[in-house]
């Protein structure tokens, strides 16, 4: 792991953004904004699961309305994405909105520009500067013969260029693209010309198994440079499994704990219990935790020992039997039809300690 990249820091509704800040996770809501309902239950349920900001389309002034009633049942940050329409974002600052995501080139001119950057610096309200590869600007797909990295970068610069000239720097930068190679060269490239914080995703990823591994391939790539800020997971489907996904990235290369650390063996031909059914509902208590406490579930006397020793609690299966292990040293046997009620039952009482 690269030193984290310095960068300055910006306030959204009480999550600090950049600087030594935890690097936060976002998500969006797939809901209705206008069915204020839905949406606040959405919202509500991602927090649970660890999500710190989260992100609402406002196609109209009905949705950015409805941020007003939102905001009263959320408990975290919301963020207003806005495109084309510049009376929207000052709608969204009025109601409430603790973050704006935009394009000030693509919002109705200079005059509008400024209109929103004295309204939300007035409020102490930050812009996040979003550029993605399938929108970029049409002079600059000319310019560089399609979506590359140098043109990523450099619509990212020219839109932080018009929000400076109002003296405005409250700004966060995002330069997404679907493909990982690009994502991770145009990262570097906007990291070394500017200091403002950067909000790191691939786009249009996938589903919950594609867009997952290549979430984790790209984003992981990035922060393990040092670079990145916050970070939002893009899965299409459950905005649920984007918070699943953005913690266990972050809590694989280290640099957040959420909980447990749950480790299990591939399984192979030296397996003699059912390794695949005890990790998969062993793995499922454990989602729930929050304890810091790290739990190994292994199949076989090569490796489980070894790995179980090193983990808070480990199992490390054998011929119809398995044993448990605590802290290092063998704890108990347990029969195969009894290692997985057991061994939760061990994790439950670590967990509480914890």
């Amino acid at each position: 792991m690269e030193l984290r990249r310095k960068s300055r820091t910006v306030n959204a509704g009480g999550v600090l953004i950049g600087g030594d800040n935890p690097i936060s996770i976002q998500s969006m809501t797939n809901t209705d904004t206008r069915d204020i309902d839905s949406t606040v239950k959405q919202i509500n349920t991602l927090a649970e699961a660890g999500c710190e900001i989260v992100r609402v389309a406002v196609p109209d002034m009905e949705a950015a309305e409805a941020i007003k009633d939102i905001k009263k049942h959320i408990k975290i940050p919301i963020a207003a994405d806005i495109h084309f329409d510049y009376q929207l974002a000052l709608a969204a600052l009025v109601n409430g909105a603790d973050k704006l995501r935009l394009n000030p080139g693509n919002i109705g001119g200079t005059e509008n520009v400024r209109k929103v950057a004295e309204a939300a610096k007035i409020r102490g309200i930050p812009i996040r500067i979003g550029v993605n590869s399938g929108s970029l600007e049409k002079d600059l797909l000319a310019k560089y013969g399609g979506a590359i990295p140098e043109a990523l970068a450099e619509s990212a610069l020219k839109h932080a260029e018009i929000l400076e000239s109002f003296k405005f720097e409250d700004i966060v930068i995002a330069v997404k693209a679907s493909s990982v190679p690009v994502c991770i060269k145009a990262y570097e490239i906007i990291a070394g010309k500017i200091n403002y914080p950067l909000h790191v995703g691939v786009t249009e990823a996938g589903t919950a198994y594609s867009g997952a591994i290549k979430s984790a391939v790209g984003i992981g790539a990035i922060l393990s440079r040092g670079i990145g800020d916050t970070i939002r997971v893009s899965i299409t489907g459950d905005p649920l499994q984007e918070i699943y996904c953005a913690k266990e990235i972050l809590q694989s290369l280290g640099l957040r704990r959420f909980g447990v650390e749950f480790i299990s063996c591939p399984t192979c031909g030296r397996t003699e219990i059912d390794l695949s059914g005890a990790a998969v509902q062993i793995e499922e208590y454990c989602k729930s935790l929050k304890a810091d406490i790290k739990v190994a579930v292994m199949g076989c006397v090569v490796n489980g020992p070894g790995e179980a020793r090193e983990a808070d609690l480990g199992l490390a299966g054998g011929k119809g039997a398995a044993v448990i292990f605590k802290k290092g040293q063998v704890y108990k046997t347990v029969k195969e039809s009894e290692m997985v009620a057991v061994f939760i039952e061990e994790i439950r009482k670590a967990a509480s300690n914890g």
